[in-house]
Order: C-alpha cells, then sequence, then structure tokens
C-alpha cells in the first residue's frame, strides 16, 4: 500500500488541499462538495477539526480563502469550456473526474508523480468511486521532456481543442521550467484551447509564516507577476480574474486581511 511518506514534499501538500476541500464540503452553503476529499485526509491520518481555540495567521487563512476559490472558478472554467478533452497537469488529489458532470464523450487525463496517483487510487477504490468521463492515469514527471509524447501516445490529440489546468502547480517551479513545461502545453494546444492557472506573484514578498514554513519554503515562483504577459506573448490570449472578484461571483466575498494576493489566468489558444 502507498502511503503519504512515499510522497514527495510537494506531492503531499496536496494532502492539506484535500483536507480545505473536505472542509468546504461540510459547510451549509458550500461553494462545491468533494466527496472524496475527507477520506484522503484521512488515510493520510490528518485530523479534519482543527485544537479548540486555534486562531489562523493571515497568510493561513488567506491560502484556505485562496484554495476554495480557486477550486470553485476552476470548476465553472472548466465546465465552460466545453472541450472534449482535458488534462489535469500535476493533478494531485484531484477528484473532479468523479465529481463533475461532463458532457458525453469527455476524455480526461490526470499527470502526476506514481505515489500520488497510487495513493489517490487506494481512496478511490475504497470508496467504490467510479468516473464521470473517460479517465485516463499517465504517471510520470512534468520535468521529464517525454511526457508530450506519452500523452500522444496515450490518445491524446493535439488537433483537437483541450482544456489544461495547473492548479497550485507553477508556484512549485522555477522560471526555466514553468517556461519549458508551458512551451509543451502550447505546443499541444489545438487554436481555441484552454489554460487555467494561477495569477502569478512574487513570492519572495511573503511574510515568513512558521505554520506554513515547510511549504513557502518550496515555493519557487515560476514566472512570477509576468505570467499573463509570457503567454500572451507565446500564442495565447489572457484573461486575469482577481481572488476578491472571484469572491464576490461567488457569493463569497473575501474576510478582511487574508494575508494573500493572488488570482487566476484564464488563458485562451489564438
Amino acid at each position: 500500500m502507498t502511503t503519504p511518506d512515499e510522497m514527495s514534499p510537494v506531492s503531499r501538500t496536496a494532502l492539506a488541499v484535500a483536507r480545505v476541500r473536505a472542509h468546504e464540503s461540510r459547510r451549509p452553503d458550500p461553494l462545491f462538495v468533494d466527496p472524496y476529499a475527507a477520506g484522503f485526509a484521512e488515510a493520510a491520518g490528518m485530523p479534519l477539526t482543527a485544537p479548540g481555540g486555534v486562531r489562523l495567521s493571515s497568510l493561513v487563512a488567506g491560502l484556505v480563502v485562496h484554495i476554495t476559490l480557486r477550486t470553485r472558478f476552476y470548476d465553472d472554467r472548466l465546465r465552460a469550456a466545453g472541450a472534449e478533452q482535458v488534462v489535469l497537469l500535476a493533478a494531485g488529489l484531484d477528484t473532479r473526474a468523479y465529481r463533475l458532470d461532463w458532457p458525453s464523450g469527455t476524455r480526461l487525463w490526470e499527470l502526476d508523480l506514481p505515489p500520488v496517483l497510487d495513493f489517490k487510487q487506494q481512496v478511490l477504490d475504497a470508496a467504490g468511486a467510479e468516473p464521470a468521463c473517460e479517465r485516463g492515469v499517465l504517471p510520470g514527471d512534468l520535468l521529464d521532456p517525454g511526457w508530450p509524447r506519452r500523452l500522444v501516445a496515450a490518445g491524446f490529440d493535439p488537433q483537437r481543442p483541450t482544456a489544461w489546468l495547473a492548479e497550485g502547480l507553477v508556484v512549485y517551479l522555477s522560471a526555466e521550467q514553468a517556461a519549458g513545461l508551458l512551451t509543451a502545453v502550447g505546443s499541444l494546444s489545438a487554436p481555441g484551447s484552454r489554460l487555467l492557472m494561477e495569477r502569478g506573484r512574487d513570492v519572495s514578498l511573503t511574510p515568513y509564516d512558521p505554520a506554513l514554513a515547510h511549504v513557502i519554503e518550496l515555493w519557487q515562483g515560476g514566472l512570477g507577476p509576468d505570467t499573463d504577459q509570457w503567454l500572451n506573448a507565446r500564442g495565447w490570449q489572457t484573461r486575469t480574474t482577481s481572488l476578491a472578484d472571484c469572491g464576490a461571483d461567488c457569493g463569497r466575498p473575501l474576510p478582511e486581511g487574508v494575508g494573500l494576493d493572488s488570482g487566476f489566468i484564464e488563458a485562451v489558444r489564438r
């Protein structure tokens, strides 16, 4: 049995994301419901209830809001994309293949490292989960330049429009690694394809928080604040949505002092 101890430090951050999604799913007014998120946290031995009296720092609270709103934003934009091909880059413990209503004929691929995908499959199998689309799993490293060839060999058609999701990924890459990954995505994207990802920012400005030091030290920043400009110069047309606007659209205004300036990019291949 694969355990979280076999995952890389970056991969283990998916467990904290699952925990946030589990908490949101249990609210009386959830922005989304992920019926499998709690199972991931429980399988990893992560309590779903925080110790009484614990006050979250502004940065931790900001990340919780960010994860919650981005989940809803990407849910909505993936459904609206209308693409018959969907690719989740560094899919982690994402369960959109199971919990979203996909049009008939949708093919979805999940790419991530083997220990993550193995752990996820164990939990999903134990829950008796059945995908709502044609789901393909492609174990491997996105820093390996051979992943596009392997994706095509698995049945992906680069001549058809695709919806790409890079959720919570690029911040863990260097500028060079991010450019290489996004260049590969562009080479596989037919006109009309869509790419969803976080808006870049300068991670060096992130305030120190001992509760998050183990995560912040993994952030490399990707392409930074110029991510949208980089994409616009390379065949994409981008639209950016701030976290505040996303919260307003969802009827979930941001609390005061959430401690994180973030947002989301939706890019369309020209």
